[in-house]
């Protein structure tokens, strides 16, 4: 196994001392900050922006946008990890090299060990993505060694499970998180911020089934404005 970047070590050993490692998804400045200030210990820029931010199909996002919403989230990241995701069809060093000039500590990638070697190799830490399912735990385990022994600093285990993702978060000594069905077997887990706070308008109308429903409070304020607006009312910050 490859030596561990020292970007991971504060990781490791929280994985070490079975303390459970947060991670969000943020895109974009201001939230950025917010989570930065609530604790989280790694931020993820996700291409995820292209179909929850955008409105596009998955994977429709270039390296350059990538590039702008990293340098937006590295403005209001102070103390967390910041992770930046290799666009689908920009899967390489030379890509992972950009990311990391504008700002990124890690780069985020789907692919082969072959990959994270060579991503490595260019001296860019890498948090390696890959899926559970129908793969027996031993195969999925011997996948997460692969990737470690390739030099990735953080695994992303999704569609984990209670029996796979325990066994591979044992396997390997490196932090194993988990985004889409991922849980506390894990060392920590992974989870969109605009999702943690009901930010989307699937929320309107619905309960708060998450920490919160952003939506629906923005949606109540907006209308507020609209109505103080038409009835030639001040509104409530005359600076705005």
């Amino acid at each position: 196994m490859l030596a561990l970047p020292v970007v991971g070590s504060a990781l490791q050993e929280m994985k070490r001392e079975g303390r459970k490692i947060v991670g969000v998804v943020a895109w974009d400045y201001q939230m950025a900050q917010i989570a930065d200030r609530a604790g989280v210990d790694l931020i993820s820029v996700g291409d995820s922006a292209g179909v929850h931010l955008w409105g596009r199909e998955p994977d429709d996002i270039t390296l350059e946008e990538m590039l702008i919403l990293c340098r937006a989230v590295r403005r209001g990241v102070q103390r967390a990890l910041l992770s930046v995701d290799l666009p689908a069809h920009e899967q390489n060093f030379e890509a992972a090299l950009r990311l990391k000039e504008c700002g990124a500590e890690l780069v985020k990638l789907v692919g082969s060990a072959d990959l994270v070697r060579s991503v490595v190799g260019a001296g860019v830490p890498v948090f390696a993505e890959f899926h559970g399912g129908k793969d027996e735990p031993a195969m999925l385990v011997e996948h997460a060694r692969r990737l470690e022994d390739a030099g990735a600093t953080l695994l992303d285990f999704r569609h984990s499970g209670p029996v796979a993702g325990a066994a591979v978060a044992r396997a390997v000594k490196i932090p194993v998180l988990g985004g889409l069905g991922g849980g506390p077997w894990l060392d920590g887990r992974m989870r969109l911020a605009h999702g943690a706070i009901g930010y989307g308008f699937a929320n309107l109308g619905k309960p708060a089934d998450q920490y919160a429903n952003v939506a629906q409070v923005s949606h109540d304020a907006l209308a507020a404005y609209v109505d103080d607006v038409r009835a030639a009312r001040e509104t409530r910050d005359p600076r705005a």
